[in-house]
């Protein structure tokens, strides 16, 4: 594999000069973010990430490489080739930098992955992971398994790359990659100057990997995966300190059945308990300490939040402060966190005020903490990285799209409404920008996400979100559902989703379309639906519905045949039997002859997540009862990351769509 490597001298992404311009220009949506990826490496010498390279308009990225040893000196840019596109990068340490680079290619998968019921050859991804070092002038597939047995999936699997980086060790690292056989996944320490490793653990049919001890390099919990009395059984095993075996927990058991969440999140050196996330005890995830040897929870949750569910924990990863808990994590409006540790509760503090109104994060630190790389955002600032040198003044690398925060752009805000039968949704609202109380309705798009078992934030994809700023710098009202179904709102709200797929989960968007209404945001006659993945179902289904709100609908790579989709859910079978159980309802394709709404539906060419035939047999069926446009997108997969070339195609169809056809 080879790269053109360049320097950057004198380049700040701070003065990228935006365009002016009421409506967000689709091209400034489009294009690769200016600076994107960023890590910074244990010793803190070294930054990593993707960067636009100079006077590129937008549609390559470059690996991006920053020696903080040699002050105030620029980047050096090593540019994705032609065919193979950088999309991640992490850095490590003694200067040691993992890449993740894809490519498009075409050839049969036999039956194999995620495009399982798909013959002859595939329009999918090739997908590489390599390392490097700050020089980035040779790249390499150190994480390949010697011998491995040749099959169809491995040019589009990826066969490995590091799990954990070791605190205690100066060159070792643990590797998650495919096993000789390729049936299944193994961990190896490797040793990153030798290259020579030594297997660890290797997964299997029922047993995968759970919890790491980083200190001792033992695996200190596994997840047994079996079929008991008809149904899937998740039992979590925890190494025995004493004896070496790995005995079942009952209190830490679920099933497919009763889907509870129990999430071993770490474990506390000092009184051995572990850290678990679990909904057993209320509607929404807790943090509990749970003690192998009495197999008893706490009397009281460690950490609970009173509106939002507990996501995790924030453990030291240095040698300083291994295994110490700094923060716990919970999902709020956006993924929060509440520190527990004084030292990093005061950096935390004194940087959200010397940022006030923004959400900070902090990203990296090294192992003294005298370096903190740190974004700022906001739902109308783009988020921009800082670099915190010894507590004093924070130094801007750079933000992701300078460009438009010279723009208007509207604050997206978390708001509830109720469902007819009295369930309570939550909901992501923006208005159009400049639109305030009182002001005349203003036409609505209902936005319902994928999943559907996911969920929504405030700061949208990366921080700022680009299908919000699209809407509502066009004086459109944005409304993002969590429908019944969808996850981290509550035990309730998620399993209420059972089942209910184009019924009760409908009702929910178009419950949502009714609130507008009533608020005064919204003119009934003037709104749509658009959606993507299991968000594309539901502009499938609203357009067959009758007497829906919505005046038109559109479905980007949605699922419209659910007969198919139950028994084709994913590659996992134990995925089918959790979640393909719960997808039962009103099926669009069914129902083709009660299409009403117009529809523009568009599908990348190489999705082997939900296959193309959903939109095109769906077209197919309404295109002679309603307004129908079917928009193939070359090149373009099911999930992210995206060309520019996608957004803007689809963003442009969909702009004319809602003006033209619409009218909106």
């Amino acid at each position: 594999m080879f790269f053109k490597k360049l320097m950057v001298a004198g380049w700040s992404l701070a003065c990228l000069a935006p365009l002016a311009g009421a409506q967000v220009p689709i091209e400034e949506i489009a294009r690769y973010p200016a600076m994107s990826n960023m890590s910074m490496s244990p010793e803190g010498d070294t930054i990593v990430g993707l960067m636009t390279p100079p006077g590129n308009k937008g549609d390559e990225q470059a690996l991006a490489v920053w020696d903080l040893t040699d002050e105030g000196s620029a980047p050096t840019l090593t540019p994705s080739n032609e065919r193979m596109k950088f999309i991640g990068v992490e850095a490590y340490r003694n200067g040691n930098i993992q890449v993740v680079a894809r490519q498009a290619w075409t050839g049969a998968l036999a039956y194999c992955g995620e495009a399982s019921s798909v013959t002859g050859a595939t329009k999918t991804f090739v997908t590489k992971v390599y390392m490097t070092d700050k020089t980035a002038e040779e790249f390499e597939e150190p994480f390949l398994r010697a011998g491995s047995k040749e099959t169809y999936c491995d040019s589009t699997t990826v066969q490995g790359g590091i799990a954990a980086e070791l605190p205690f060790s100066d060159d070792e690292v643990i590797v998650r990659r495919r096993s000789r056989d390729a049936q299944y996944l193994e961990y190896a320490l490797y040793n990153m100057e030798t290259g020579r490793s030594k297997q660890l653990y290797r997964e299997n049919d029922v047993d995968v990997a759970g919890l790491w001890d980083l200190r001792n390099i033992e695996l200190l919990t596994k997840e047994r995966i079996e079929i008991s009395d008809g149904s899937y059984r998740f039992t979590t095993l925890i190494r025995n300190d004493e004896t070496g075996e790995y005995e079942e927990h009952p209190k830490l058991t679920y099933t497919a059945g009763n889907r509870q969440k129990i999430s071993v999140a770490g474990r506390d050196e000092a009184s051995g308990k572990y850290y678990v996330v679990t909904d057993q005890f209320a509607d929404k995830t807790e943090l509990y300490f749970y003690d192998p040897v009495a197999r008893e929870y706490d009397d009281q949750p460690l950490f609970s939040h009173p509106e939002f569910p507990v996501s995790g924990v924030v453990l030291g990863s240095r040698a300083s402060n291994y295994n110490e808990l700094i923060a716990v994590t919970y999902l709020g409006a956006d993924p929060e966190r509440y520190y527990v540790d004084p030292e990093w509760a005061a950096i935390q503090e004194g940087l959200e005020a010397a940022f006030p109104g923004k959400k900070v994060r902090i990203r990296d630190y090294s192992d003294d903490m005298s370096r903190i790389l740190f974004t700022t955002s906001s739902t109308t600032d783009q988020p921009a990285y800082y670099l915190l040198e010894d507590k004093k003044t924070p130094r801007l690398l750079g933000a992701t799209k300078p460009w438009l925060d010279a723009h208007e752009l509207s604050p997206t805000e978390l708001v509830y409404y109720d469902a007819r039968d009295g369930l309570e949704i939550p909901a992501y609202l923006a208005l159009p920008v400049g639109w305030k109380k009182g002001d005349p309705p203003a036409p609505a798009i209902v936005l319902p996400h994928g999943g559907p078992w996911s969920r929504d934030i405030a700061n949208g994809y990366s921080g700022g979100d680009e299908w919000i700023h699209f809407l509502t710098s066009r004086g459109y009202a944005v409304l993002k559902p969590q429908y019944r179904g969808s996850d981290d709102f509550g035990r309730k709200l998620w399993l209420a989703g059972d089942g209910e797929w184009g019924q009760k989960m409908q009702d929910d968007k178009d419950d949502g379309a009714r609130w507008l209404v009533e608020q005064g945001i919204a003119d009934p006659d003037r709104i749509a639906i658009w959606g993507y993945s299991y968000g594309g179902f539901a502009a499938f289904a609203a357009t067959v519905r009758e007497d829906g709100p919505f005046k038109c609908a559109i479905a980007g790579a949605g699922v419209s045949n659910l007969e198919r989709l139950g028994n084709l859910w994913g590659s996992d079978r134990i995925q089918r039997k959790f979640q393909g159980r719960t997808v039962d309802g009103m099926d669009p394709m069914e129902n083709t002859d009660k299409a009403n709404i117009p529809i523009l539906i568009y599908h990348g060419d190489r999705d082997t997540q939900v296959e193309l035939f959903h939109s095109r047999d769906f077209y197919n069926g309404v295109k002679d009862k309603v307004n129908a446009k079917l928009v193939v997108i070359e090149d373009m997969p099911h999930s992210y990351p995206w060309w520019p070339e996608h957004f803007e195609q689809k963003f442009s169809e969909i702009d004319s769509f809602l003006k033209d056809t619409c009218d909106l």
